[in-house]
């Protein structure tokens, strides 16, 4: 019989519902699984489900029943996809949940940051409005979107998700070209120019070794002071360090982050001594993880299970 081995069960929501395949199988759950964890796991299996525990060549090695990979996220930096195609294992990923949810928090950021959401709720917290002696205070500036330029970074589904709800605002929209790229048509605004003009840079583009810490130091010092930088992306687009001293220093505005380069933080991450300050949002990588989007998640994942079972491999990669 099939069996079937799910190796970091808490990387899902309590709120989801883990169905299993139809087809008849062994099932076996982890919350989580460290790296070093993996090999024994999988040792047996013939399916596995990985959110981010990783698999590599060391553990394929002693996994001779494994047949198939079902990623349930669409990154895949966590599989060593040569080595499976080695191994005659075939890996699949999910796409297409994160369209609504992802764009969304990118502007419940925005917005937060643009009013001074944050700091306002913390002045009542901290008894000021008590203090202040009259029907509203002016603690922080609180700007329209209307109006306001919106720098966009990538320009997939997500990112025209996010164009098509700052419409609804009356934004400016750019699509930013590719950094260091020319003639990629008229829909695309230069770099250069997105970084200088913008109100609002979102970003949602792959990490790649062309797009690491597309956003450093030489970018910060040519933003508006004025502009707020969004990432619900991918960590390594930002130099962490960089941003830091953009927001203490005033080179920016503002900043709300999903994503850092090293997820949880580590406690020397640069960007954990700005968590106080009232322009920078930090959320623990949830952009993606609305209860619409997880569910949609795991019925990929089961349905690329049940395909491969019946010899209709789905969302393949590799």
């Amino acid at each position: 019989m099939t069996k079937i081995v799910f190796l970091d069960r808490d990387t899902m929501g309590p709120s989801v519902e883990i169905t299993r395949p139809a087809f008849a199988h062994d099932w076996v759950e982890y919350g989580k699984t460290a790296p070093d964890q993996v090999a024994e796991r999988i040792a047996d299996a013939d399916m596995v489900i990985t959110n981010k525990a990783p698999i590599g060549a060391g553990q394929l090695a002693g996994a001779a029943n494994l047949r198939m990979i079902s990623i349930a996220a669409t990154g895949f930096d966590v599989i060593d996809i040569p080595a499976c195609a080695a191994h005659g294992v075939t890996v699949s990923n999910v796409r297409g949940y994160a369209e609504n949810t992802v764009p969304e928090h990118a502007f419940a950021l925005i917005l937060a940051l643009r009013r001074g959401i944050v700091g306002y709720r913390q002045d009542v917290i901290n008894g000021e409005w008590e203090k202040s002696g009259q029907f509203c205070f002016f603690n922080h500036p609180i700007a329209d979107l209307a109006g306001s330029r919106l720098g966009i970074v990538g320009e997939g589904v997500i990112g025209q998700n996010v164009a098509r709800i700052a419409r609804g605002f009356n934004m400016e929209v750019m699509f930013a070209a590719h950094k260091g790229a020319d003639g990629l048509g008229p829909l695309y605004t230069p770099w250069d120019e997105v970084i200088e003009t913008s109100d609002v840079i979102t970003l949602h583009a792959p990490l790649m070794p062309a797009t690491r810490n597309m956003i450093a130091a030489p970018e910060f010092e040519r933003m508006k002071n004025s502009a707020i930088l969004i990432n619900t992306s991918r960590g390594g687009l930002v130099d962490e360090a960089a941003l830091a001293h953009a927001l203490t220093s005033g080179q920016i505005a503002g900043a709300g982050f999903d994503v850092l380069t090293k997820e949880p933080p580590a406690p020397d991450n640069p960007l954990l001594s700005v968590l106080e300050r009232p322009n920078f949002i930090l959320t623990p990588h949830t952009a993606w993880a609305s209860d619409e989007a997880q569910a949609e998640v795991w019925r990929q994942v089961v349905y690329h299970l049940e395909q491969f079972e019946a010899g209709q491999a789905t969302n393949t990669l590799g």
